[in-house]
């Protein structure tokens, strides 16, 4: 298994980690298999989405900040109530293929870190597990 450190700048981020996990693959050298990734956090999150236009991700960013506020009656005395609602609504794992030591993905697909109680020093948890065919 495989630690990256993903460093956020904001509260709420959408961080491309696309060619990190590229590089996590060539590393292992695994042809054909699957990516595991998981998000060892409550209050961030894993998803695959657009990422050949930036503003997608800052669009849904603005979207899950509106849905979810910051500041509502929450119970939760942290202050953190809203970021571990939106991690629970994006999940904190992915599963990728990979095919011919690449990651099985449409064409406008990349894979994002998504940050909710930001900016933080986080990780990410890559587990390449090859075919074993």
């Amino acid at each position: 298994m495989q630690t990256l450190q993903v460093k956020t700048n904001r509260r709420t981020e959408f961080v491309d980690i696309t060619n990190e996990i590229r590089a996590a693959i060539t590393k292992s050298a695994t042809k054909n298999g699957v990516c595991h990734l998981y998000v060892p956090h409550t209050t961030a999150a894993i998803t695959i989405n657009e990422h050949a236009d930036p503003d997608v991700a800052r669009d849904v960013e603005g979207i899950f900040d509106r849905l979810i506020p910051e500041r509502g009656p929450y119970k939760h005395a942290e202050g953190n109530s809203d970021s571990h609602m939106k991690a629970i609504l994006v999940g904190p794992t992915q599963t990728i293929f990979i095919v011919d030591g690449k990651l099985a993905m449409g064409r406008w697909q990349g894979i994002f870190f998504c940050e909710f109680d930001g900016p933080r020093d986080r990780k990410l948890y890559v587990k390449i597990i090859p075919d074993m065919e």
